[in-house]
């Protein structure tokens, strides 16, 4: 008998589980009392996956205690289960409905399980997540305030933003404190910030939301970095390729770490020049930039060599 795939669909008040092939559903409070509850209920199941969307981070708390329970647990990508669904004909979309689907994706896929990372990291991540929210709030503010002609609302956002600021600022020193009170941290920062291009905030985001950089292939590392191209071909038909997919908050600071690299980095701005010349479109040249960014960052971590030493080297793959 094949192992027990068990979707749970997670939501602010409440977790609504199914498990396959048993056809068994139940629903538990969102709180301390229910994830005990849960952790109860599938012990008999123990020895299957656990399939949870990304969220957000409302997924977090149930994946640290179902993995601190020593369940197998994948944290999938809600496209590509909204992907699976619209495939099997389950166009619907319920709570009941939607952890049934996981389930079936657990069965059918199954989604490698991956460690969970530790309290640190999760702080990491968190405080990364918080910088990216800052940083889009300031964002829309400063286009309200370009757009209201009233002055008490202007004055009222700009305080807005004036706070939001000093809060980015707030979150930034935290980062810098959090990375360099690590030892393993503080040298992959080191690594990472060596190349031209590669500021503060790309790098503490590929340590945070890429913790396996410079482990992988450079296949690899292109397609969990939301990097990677993908045929889009038919029959006789021959598509463009696209990008899809990955982390996409990585392929976010590696394209504007490109931008940048694009103009200090030498090796980069030859690349970039390169595709131009052939008549690539200048945003499909910054994206490859940032893909040939992220395979050398990986050579680097890899070979635990800093930028202009040997990470041009043949043998690292870049």
């Amino acid at each position: 008998m094949d192992k027990p795939s068990i979707g749970i669909d997670v939501s602010k008040a409440h977790l609504d589980v199914y498990v396959y092939p048993s056809e068994r559903r139940f629903h538990v409070a969102y709180d301390e009392g229910g994830v005990r509850e849960l952790v109860a209920a599938l012990d008999s199941v123990r020895e299957g996956i656990v399939v949870l969307e990304a969220t957000g981070g409302l997924e977090v708390m149930i994946a640290a205690s179902l993995g601190a329970a020593g369940f197998d647990v994948a944290v999938v990508n809600p496209r590509q289960v909204r992907d699976f669904a619209r495939a099997i004909g389950r166009l619907a979309k319920t709570d009941r409905i939607d952890a049934e689907v996981l389930a079936l994706f657990g069965d059918r896929v199954r989604p490698e399980p991956r460690p969970l990372p530790d309290s640190a990291l999760r702080a990491l991540e968190a405080l990364i997540t918080r910088r990216r929210q800052l940083v889009e709030m300031i964002t829309a503010e400063s286009n309200r305030l370009r757009q209201t002609g009233d002055r008490a609302v202007s004055k009222q956002i700009q305080r807005h933003i004036k706070w939001l600021q000093q809060e980015l600022k707030s979150v930034d020193t935290n980062l810098d404190d959090t990375v360099r009170r690590s030892p393993l941290w503080r040298a992959k920062d080191d690594l990472l910030r060596s190349m031209k291009g590669i500021g503060s905030v790309t790098s503490y985001t590929l340590i945070a939301e890429l913790p396996q950089l410079g482990t992988m292939s450079r296949r690899q590392a292109a397609a969990l970095g939301g990097l990677a191209p993908f045929n889009a071909d038919s029959g006789t038909f021959v598509g463009r390729r696209r990008i899809w997919g990955g982390r996409s908050s990585v392929r976010t600071v590696l394209y504007m770490a490109a931008l940048s690299a694009i103009r200090w980095n030498p090796v980069i701005r030859a690349f970039y020049q390169r595709l131009l010349r052939a008549g690539k479109p200048k945003k499909v040249a910054l994206l490859a930039c940032a893909r040939k960014l992220l395979v050398i960052l990986n050579a680097m971590l890899r070979n635990q060599t800093p930028w202009g030493i040997s990470a041009l080297d043949p043998q690292h793959g870049c």
